[in-house]
């Protein structure tokens, strides 16, 4: 599957910022199954410098300074992706407390995960997760098959309402009222896994979305979206989607990985200036023929 991907970020500003100093996550990953090619990034105004580097999930960031007063900032990244078919994983029957135990045990895998295992900004839980997630992801229950519940438990549960929360809403309050977006849904799979002692990351990305049967596709009506992906021994990591309970496979290009948003926020910055502001985001996912 070929796609041409368009990420536009148009920040606007009541007074000039004089000074801009920010970091943006938008380059698409390369992984087995999926390149990124003829990436391209420009921002107006020019910045003074921009570079790039790897940080430490393996993502690209790339961070630029911009000096000149300006009421707008405008963001775009364009890139090309190819996707090729993932092969169906062979099922490991592992139990999700023999999996417990094998992270507690084995100092190797102990240290690789205990980072995606403990809470981090946005991933917290209370007792109430925790029953929520024993819900699904009882000790004797096969991993992949109790977060395969999980997840699906998230999807039929939850209602998918945008702007109902924001990125501080915390966890106990999207669990309590049973909304939120695809951010919230993940982070609380990911505090669900993490408070029983498995290991799970925050996935953030994009998917195509199909319009309606003898409808156009508007530009710039598609998203940024997340999901999670879980550690399970003997078959490595696997990803789950459960705000479309569904196993992420071509439809799913990958932009970075982290512990949660905070480690893979798509643009942030700081900047000098008084007064508010206004963002808006387009995105742009075609398929190629």
């Amino acid at each position: 599957m070929k796609y041409k991907l368009k990420h536009q970020t148009l920040y606007t500003y009541v007074n000039s910022v004089h000074n801009y100093q920010g970091v943006l996550c938008l380059q698409p990953l390369n992984t087995a199954n999926q390149v990124c090619k003829n990436f391209q990034l420009e921002i107006e105004p020019k910045p003074s410098k921009i570079y790039s580097r790897k940080d430490f999930f393996g993502n690209t960031k790339h961070y630029f300074s911009i000096h000149e007063p300006h009421k707008i900032l405008k963001v775009t990244v364009s890139s090309d992706i190819e996707i090729s078919p993932k092969t169906n994983p062979s099922i490991h029957y592992v139990t999700c407390q023999e999996a417990i135990d094998l992270f507690k045990n084995n100092n190797q895998l102990k240290t690789d995960l205990l980072q995606f295992q403990l809470p981090s900004t946005y991933v917290q839980w209370d007792e109430e997760i925790q029953e929520f997630a024993f819900s699904c992801l009882a000790p004797h229950a096969p991993l992949f098959d109790a977060v395969s519940q999980l997840s699906k438990k998230i999807y039929t549960e939850f209602q998918f309402k945008s702007g109902f929360t924001s990125v501080n809403t915390p966890l106990k309050t999207v669990l309590k009222e049973k909304k939120g977006v695809c951010q919230d849904f993940s982070h609380l799979m990911i505090a669900c896994l993490r408070s029983v002692g498995l290991a799970a990351r925050y996935v953030s990305g994009y998917i195509e979305t199909i319009p309606p049967k003898g409808k156009p596709k508007l530009q710039g009506t598609d998203a940024s979206h997340a999901w999670i992906s879980v550690y399970i021994p003997d078959m490595g990591w696997c990803e789950f989607d459960p705000t479309n309970n569904m196993i992420p496979q071509e439809k799913h290009i990958i932009t970075a990985y982290g512990r949660d948003y905070a480690d893979v926020s798509p643009l942030k910055g700081i900047i000098f200036s008084t007064g508010e502001h206004k963002v808006k985001v387009e995105v742009d996912v075609i398929r190629e023929e």
